[in-house]
């Protein structure tokens, strides 16, 4: 995922601080969504909470980063694993953690 010889910055920020990135970088043009399709209950709650949304693929993507890139990155602890069903009930929803990082690559020359 990240390039060999690298710095990495990994800051925490809030959900409207992600949102706006998403919007600024999806604008641009630059937006790679790499969504796990194994995680589609979670990411519909993401959509639903946040509107972030984008095509989720048949499987998960490889991802490969260069220097300059930023990915954002949604953690959740709280929700449970999802046995005999397919998405969450707003009590469970309502209970969860939901965290952002921002995620920064910057290769070092010369190493």
């Amino acid at each position: 995922m990240f390039p060999d010889n690298c710095v990495i910055i990994k800051k925490k920020i809030d959900p409207e601080m992600a949102v706006s990135i998403v919007d600024e970088e999806r604008k641009s043009g630059r937006l790679v969504y790499c969504f796990n399709p194994s995680h589609l209950a979670t990411i519909q709650v993401m959509t639903g909470k946040y509107g972030i949304e984008g095509q989720i693929p048949h499987k998960a993507p490889a991802v490969s980063l260069v220097n300059g890139d930023r990915i954002i990155v949604m953690g959740v602890s709280g929700l449970p694993r999802l046995e005999g069903r397919h998405e969450y009930t707003p009590d469970e929803i309502a209970e969860a953690l939901f965290t952002f990082t921002e995620w920064c690559v910057f290769t070092l020359s010369g190493t």
